[in-house]
């Protein structure tokens, strides 16, 4: 299992023997996204991923849906399936439990992924299907010029709400959570030492493992994430979990997080102030699931964006419980050919 979250980048053999490097993932396209856009480096990282983790190509498949993410599966050199809007989890779960020795990766941005795809999505993760699922956040719809998403904050001004949203935003990690997802986890696109540890940590994972990415679109929603993604505030105002050690951060790790007094939220404190020493600081327990909430909630109130692996409880995946439910089918009904088969079960006679 991987640790900490500081990427080491290690190029693995794949079954052929021949070495590929990160460059050798990208595809004869060109790639094709506005100058700026945060998909360039989270293509940079998975590219960078699959190179470490041995990908085989003819064994990987990228699925999408509709909008500026979807394009990802023609810049890869792998297998690929751009599909409909919001339908990426269920093709991708057809793939899956038809091929199962496949390496299916889902990529979709907040608005395919949570509006018309939510339902779809819920279902993958309720299934636990073994795929890894990227979802590309940037709060806005891109492709389509700028309409406010199930993921803006209120207040958000856009074509589609001029005046402002009054909608209560969705937290993509809360909603994974709530679905039964059994890998929950966040990145920052811009952040290539973390975001290929994390891609690294969810392909490991057996199940459905979903990676929120925080994304920049520089065009219809540039600088979202700044107050935290910017250099100068991310230390303070990032914290990068870490299985089983306190959850410390800070530019001089001065900051912790404690459960707070009388009332299951977490709360930060600065270290060496009121008595407070790195004894009071929560550990972080990655298979903990109401320590994933309250993790995933952490929005404003001076609390930090929690980054990394939030959540990691593997369960049986839906392709092995198929499986395993084909085989006691099999065993039960005894079919030796074709025409046995349509004189079986329910079946009755015409007489002339």
């Amino acid at each position: 299992m991987l640790s900490g979250l500081e990427w080491k980048h290690e190029t693995k053999m794949t079954a052929n023997s021949e070495i590929l490097k990160p460059k050798d993932y990208a595809s004869d396209q060109e790639v094709r996204w506005c100058p700026g856009c945060g998909d360039y480096a989270i293509l940079r990282a998975v590219q960078t991923t699959l190179a470490e983790i041995g990908a085989e190509k003819a064994k990987t498949v990228f699925v999408s849906g509709i909008g500026c993410a979807a394009r990802f599966p023609y810049y890869l050199s792998t297998y690929g399936f751009h599909t409909i809007h919001g339908r990426a989890p269920s093709i991708a779960t057809g793939i899956k439990v038809a091929n199962p020795d496949l390496d299916v990766w889902v990529v979709s941005g907040d608005g395919d992924s949570l509006s018309i795809g939510g339902n779809h999505l819920l279902h993958l993760l309720r299934r636990n299907v073994d795929v890894q699922f990227l979802l590309f956040n940037n709060e806005i719809y891109g492709l389509t010029k700028g309409q406010y998403s199930p993921t803006s904050r209120a207040g958000t001004r856009s074509p589609s709400t001029p005046l402002g949203s009054v909608d209560k935003p969705v937290l993509a990690g809360t909603f994974a959570l709530g679905a039964g997802a059994r890998f929950v986890a966040r990145g920052v696109d811009t952040a290539q030492k973390k975001l290929p540890a994390i891609f690294a940590r969810a392909h490991e994972h057996r199940g459905t493992s979903f990676v929120e990415i925080y994304q920049n679109c520089i065009v219809y929603n540039d600088g979202v994430f700044s107050s935290f993604t910017e250099k100068d505030v991310a230390a303070d105002r990032q914290i990068y979990l870490d299985h089983g050690k306190p959850m410390i951060f800070g530019s001089e790790e001065q900051f912790g997080l404690k459960i707070a007094n009388g009332k299951l939220a977490l709360e930060k404190v600065v270290i060496g102030e009121g008595g407070i020493t790195e004894e009071d600081i929560a550990i972080h327990d990655e298979t903990d699931r109401i320590m994933a909430y309250m993790l995933a909630e952490m929005q404003g109130l001076g609390l930090p964006v929690a980054l990394g692996v939030l959540y990691c409880d593997p369960a049986p995946t839906y392709e092995d419980e198929i499986k395993e439910l084909t085989m006691r089918a099999e065993d039960r009904i005894k079919i030796n050919d074709f025409n046995q088969l349509l004189r079986s079960g329910h079946t009755w006679t015409i007489d002339g």
